[in-house]
C-alpha cells in the first residue's frame, strides 16, 4: 500500500501551495513559459508523487525535503497540459509518459523538457534583436510635449466605440474617465483621467469626485463613465442601449480610438500624455506597411463555441482580428526573424516565447496600472472578453534602467525563458518560514534531479536509457503503451463545463501553425478542436469520454497501480460525472485529500462570492468487492471523514476560513470514497439501492449536521485569533453550516 492511501500532509502543503501560487512563474518557471489554463501547483504534484511511489510507512512531508528518487518508476499523465506532473516526476528521477490531445499543450511541454544549448539560444536572440528591434522600436515612439524630445512609448490607450442606435453618434465606451492608477491606490493615490469633452489628460486621485479639466476648464466627476455593465448612455442624446446589440447591428468589428500614451523619456521619466495627430499618423504608417508587404499572418477562423460565441457576437471572425494593425505588423516581423533561425531547438523555443507574448500583445488587453505587471492579459478571466478600455503593448519592449515593459519579447526572454532554463539546471523547493507573524518562502536546493529529458518516439526507446520522456499528441483513450507498463498515473483532467481548452488554445495555435505546420503533423489541422477531446458541457457525455481515458489508464497500469488526480466542482453533477467515469473503468476512490489550488486572488475566483480555493486529490485503484451498509451509516462515515479532513487543515492554516465551496469539495470527495466501498450495496431505509446521484444529494443536505462540538472548536480558535494570535496571510477555517438543511427524498432510519 502506498503512503498516499493512508495519509497526506494537507495542512503544511496547503501553506506551501499558497506561497507558490502567488508567483508560479517564479517558483516553478518551467511550467509557465507559456499560457495554459488552470495549471495545478508543482509542490502539490511533488508530494502526490512521493506519496504514490513510497511505502505506507513513509512520512510524505519529511520526504518532501529529502533527496528522494524513484529511478525505476514510470509515471503517466494523460492530460499533461503544461507538463507540471511530468516535470515533477523527472525531478524525482522517474521515467515519464505524457499525452494531450491539444497540439499547443504537446508543443509547450516538449519545449519545457527538451534540452537546449543556452549559449546558442542567447546568440539566436541577439541575431533576432539586431534584425527586428530597429524596425519595431520606431513604431512606438512619440514626442514629449514638454521638451519636444523623442520618447519611447510604453503603452498606448485605446477606447472601443459604438454607434448610438438613436442619433448615430459615435459613442466612446469609457467605464470611467480614470484610465490609469497604481495597482495599490491607497498607497499611491495618483491617477489620470481623460476629459470626455476635449480629450485632455488630467492628473487626479483615484478616489476623486470632482476635477477641473486643464484643457477646457470643465468640471466633472472623474469616476463617471459612459458605459456601465452591458449598456451605454449616449452623451449626445441620452439614449441608453445594449453595447453588444449596437455593435452586432453594424456587421463589423468594434472600432477603437487612441486617446493616451504612457511614454518613457530619455531621462527615464514616465509621463501620461494625450495622443495627438502625429501619434495617430504613426499608427497609420504601420497600417500602410502591413498592407504593402507580404507578411506572415494567421488565417485561422473563429468557430462557434462556449468560449468563442462572445467574440462572434462582436463580429470577430478571424483570430488575426484580435490584434490591431500595428501589432500585426510588428508581430509578423518578429515571427519571420525567428523562423529564419537554423537551430531547431533554439528556433522552436523562441517560437514558444513568441506565442507566449501574444497573450499580452493584442487589443483585448487592459491596464492594471503601475506597481505591478502593468498589462492585464487577454486570458486574465479565462475567457475571450472584448475589452472596452484596451491597452496596446509594444511587442519588442523597453528595458531602460529599472523600467521594463510588461509582457514583451525582450523582457520575457529574461523573466520567463532564461529563468525557466536556469531553474531546470538548478531546481529548488520552497520552504514556508514564519517570522514576525508573516509567512514567506525560502528556496531549498539540491533535492531534485534536473527536469530535462531527451524525447523519444516509443516505449522501447523510453526504457532503454535514463532521463527520457515519451510524449503523445493524441487521444489518451488510445495510448501506444504496453499493458501493465506504468507504475502510477498522476493528472489534472479537464472540468467539463468550465474552461474549454481547445477554443482558447486556437488563439495561440493560429500563429504557431505558421512555424510548425511543415514539421509537426499535429499542426496540420485548422483548429485544435477534436471530436475525441474530453471537454463536453453535457455531464453524461463528459463522463463517458473521461471513462474511456480511465479505462486506458487501467490497461497500462501495473496491478494495484494508483490513478491520482485533482478535482473540484461546485455542483453534484460534476462529482457524479467523475464518479461514474471511475466506476465504468472499475476504479474506486480509496482516499481523498484537500489541498490548496490556485491563489485565492486569481481573477476568476475573486469575482465569486464563495470561491473554491481547494482541490480534492482523489486516490483511485481497482475496486475491491463492495461491502453492504445502510444509507444512515454511509452518511455518518462521510461526515466523520470530512470533519477529519477539516482538522488536518486547521493547525497549519489558521486563522482562516474555508469557503462554502471549499467545504462542499471536501465533503463530496469523501462521499466518493465512501460510495466506492459500497457501490451497489448501499441501501436506504426502504431497502432500495442508493445511486451515486442520490447519495451525493443526501450528503449535501446533511452537511449542516456537522456536530456542534466542531463548530465550538472553530469558534474558540477564531476568538483566540482575534484576541492576539499572530495574523498571517491565510484565512481562518470556520466550520459553519454550508447550506440550509435540505430535505432528502431518501429514507434514513
Amino acid at each position: 500500500m502506498a503512503a498516499i492511501e493512508q495519509d497526506f500532509p494537507s495542512g503544511p502543503l496547503s501553506v506551501l501551495a499558497e506561497l507558490e501560487s502567488w508567483r508560479k512563474e517564479v517558483n516553478r518557471p518551467t511550467y509557465h513559459m507559456h499560457k495554459w489554463w488552470a495549471t495545478r501547483l508543482g509542490s502539490v504534484f511533488r508530494a502526490i508523487l512521493i506519496g504514490a511511489l513510497s511505502e505506507d510507512n513513509t512520512d510524505i512531508w519529511n520526504a518532501f525535503y529529502s533527496h528522494i528518487s524513484f529511478p525505476d518508476k514510470v509515471v503517466l499523465d494523460p492530460f499533461m497540459g503544461a507538463g507540471t506532473a511530468l516535470g515533477e516526476a523527472l525531478k524525482l528521477g522517474c521515467t515519464v509518459v505524457g499525452s494531450d490531445i491539444n497540439p499547443v499543450s504537446a508543443f509547450q511541454v516538449s519545449k519545457a523538457l527538451e534540452p537546449v544549448d543556452i549559449y546558442e539560444l542567447q546568440l539566436a536572440f541577439e541575431r533576432i534583436k539586431n534584425k527586428v528591434q530597429p524596425q519595431i522600436q520606431p513604431m512606438y515612439q512619440a514626442v514629449d510635449p514638454e521638451t519636444g524630445n523623442i520618447a519611447d512609448i510604453l503603452y498606448c490607450f485605446w477606447i472601443m466605440t459604438a454607434i448610438c442606435p438613436a442619433c448615430k453618434t459615435h459613442v466612446r465606451l469609457f467605464d470611467t474617465s480614470i484610465f490609469a492608477k497604481n495597482a495599490y491606490p491607497r498607497k499611491v493615490p495618483a491617477a489620470w483621467s481623460v476629459c470626455f469633452a476635449c480629450g485632455e489628460i488630467n492628473a487626479t486621485r483615484y478616489n476623486a469626485l470632482n476635477l477641473r479639466c486643464s484643457g477646457c476648464q470643465r468640471e466633472y466627476n472623474p469616476q463617471d463613465g459612459v458605459a456601465e455593465g452591458a449598456k451605454a448612455t449616449c452623451q449626445n442624446c441620452g439614449f441608453v442601449f445594449r453595447i453588444v446589440d449596437a455593435i452586432a447591428h453594424t456587421g463589423r468589428m468594434p472600432e477603437y480610438e487612441m486617446y493616451a500614451l504612457l511614454i518613457l523619456t530619455a531621462e527615464g521619466q514616465k509621463k501620461y500624455i494625450r495622443a495627438n495627430e502625429a501619434d495617430k499618423e504613426l499608427y497609420n504608417r504601420a497600417h500602410a506597411l502591413l498592407k504593402q508587404q507580404n507578411l506572415l499572418l494567421p488565417t485561422g477562423v473563429i468557430k462557434p463555441g462556449h468560449n468563442t460565441n462572445q467574440l462572434l457576437r462582436y463580429n470577430y471572425g478571424e483570430w488575426r482580428q484580435l490584434f490591431n494593425d500595428r501589432q500585426l505588423y510588428c508581430l509578423s516581423l518578429l515571427l519571420q526573424a525567428i523562423l529564419e533561425e537554423p537551430n531547431r531547438n533554439c528556433r522552436e523555443l523562441l517560437l514558444l516565447l513568441f506565442s507566449s507574448i501574444l497573450e499580452y500583445n493584442n487589443i483585448f488587453c487592459s491596464y492594471k496600472g503601475e506597481g505591478t505587471g502593468a498589462v492585464r492579459p487577454i486570458f486574465n478571466h479565462h475567457i475571450l472578453k472584448p475589452e472596452r478600455m484596451a491597452l496596446e503593448n509594444t511587442v519588442w519592449g523597453i528595458v531602460k534602467g529599472t523600467t521594463k515593459s510588461s509582457g514583451c519579447f525582450q523582457t520575457f526572454f529574461e523573466s520567463r525563458l532564461m529563468r525557466a532554463l536556469t531553474y531546470r539546471q538548478k531546481p529548488f523547493e520552497l520552504r514556508a518560514v514564519k517570522e514576525d507573524g508573516k509567512v514567506s518562502g525560502e528556496k531549498v536546493y539540491n533535492l531534485s534531479c534536473a527536469p530535462i529529458a531527451s524525447l523519444v518516439n516509443s516505449f522501447d526507446a523510453l526504457r532503454s536509457g535514463k532521463n527520457r520522456a515519451l510524449l503523445f499528441c493524441s487521444d489518451s483513450a488510445h495510448l501506444a503503451l504496453p499493458d501493465q507498463s506504468v507504475d502510477v498515473v498522476v493528472t489534472d483532467p479537464p472540468y467539463f463545463d468550465f474552461v474549454h481548452y481547445s477554443e482558447l488554445a486556437d488563439f495561440f495555435y493560429a500563429w504557431l501553425r505558421l512555424g510548425l505546420e511543415q514539421t509537426r503533423p499535429e499542426f496540420g489541422a485548422e483548429t485544435t478542436r477534436h471530436p475525441c477531446e474530453v471537454q463536453q458541457r453535457d455531464a453524461r457525455a463528459f463522463s463517458e469520454a473521461l471513462a474511456k481515458v480511465w479505462q486506458e489508464c487501467v490497461r497500462v497500469l501495473k496491478p494495484d497501480g494508483l490513478l491520482i488526480f485533482s478535482f473540484h466542482h461546485s455542483r453534484n453533477e460534476g462529482w457524479e460525472a467523475v464518479g461514474q467515469a471511475l466506476f465504468a473503468a472499475n476504479l474506486g476512490v480509496v482516499a481523498a485529500h484537500p489541498i490548496k489550488a490556485e491563489m485565492a486572488g486569481a481573477s476568476p475566483k475573486s469575482q465569486t462570492g464563495e470561491p473554491i480555493n481547494y482541490d480534492a486529490i482523489l486516490v483511485c485503484k481497482q475496486l475491491p468487492a463492495p461491502v453492504s451498509t445502510s444509507l444512515e451509516a454511509a452518511i455518518a462515515d462521510t461526515l466523520a471523514l470530512a470533519r477529519k479532513k477539516f482538522g488536518t487543515l486547521s493547525p497549519d492554516n489558521q486563522p482562516a476560513r474555508l469557503s462554502k465551496g471549499d467545504r462542499f469539495v471536501v465533503l463530496q470527495s469523501q462521499a466518493l470514497c465512501v460510495y466506492s466501498r459500497h457501490m451497489g450495496h448501499l441501501i436506504d431505509g426502504k431497502g432500495a439501492e442508493v445511486t451515486l446521484a442520490q447519495f451525493l444529494a443526501a450528503t449535501t443536505g446533511c452537511l449542516g449536521a456537522i456536530s456542534a462540538e466542531d463548530d465550538e472548536q472553530a469558534e474558540r480558535a477564531q476568538e483566540q485569533a482575534q484576541s492576539g494570535a499572530e495574523a498571517n496571510q491565510f484565512s481562518a477555517i470556520v466550520l459553519t453550516d454550508l447550506f440550509d438543511h435540505e430535505k432528502s427524498e431518501l429514507m434514513i432510519e
